[in-house]
């Protein structure tokens, strides 16, 4: 970290405060005595999606969101279980490293997390998704409703 003012290279931090994405901390410099505010980020890898056809584009929060919403329409999961699903999808492929993940991994995380909070969301996420074509679609998917998760 180099001084704004003298350029000097040793600082010691005096206050650090998170906030929703940054870190702010205070700092003064040991050269010229002068204070000075920083802002740290974590710079994540740019998470892309490989579609079904092969093609891929970056991840889309949003994208996935409007699906869910879709899915759990007019049943009593709140926006704030949505986003912390979404979340913890996206932390765990940070933590993993991985610059690359399929729709389908998304679509069956999405779809695992959903038959924890609720059945109903998750045969509608499912039908959509799995793009069921008969009734026997939708029995598969209620009778993997009684499968524990691994």
């Amino acid at each position: 970290m180099h001084c704004p003012y003298c350029d000097g290279t040793e600082t010691k931090v005096l206050d650090s405060r998170s906030s929703e994405t940054k870190i702010r901390r205070r700092r003064e410099c040991i050269a010229c005595g002068k204070r000075f505010t920083t802002y740290e980020m974590v710079e994540r890898l740019l998470l892309m999606v490989q579609k079904r056809d092969g093609s891929f584009e970056p991840f889309d929060r949003n994208k996935l969101r409007i699906g869910i919403l879709n899915a759990v329409k007019k049943r009593p999961i709140s926006t704030e279980q949505i986003s912390d699903l979404i979340d913890n999808m996206e932390a765990q492929y940070a933590d993993e490293m991985r610059s690359c993940v399929t729709s389908t991994e998304i679509g069956n995380a999405v779809m695992e997390h959903l038959k924890q909070i609720d059945a109903v969301a998750y045969i509608r996420f499912a039908s959509v998704y799995q793009d069921f074509s008969d009734v026997a679609g939708f029995l598969a998917a209620i009778g993997a409703l009684d499968q524990p998760t691994p």
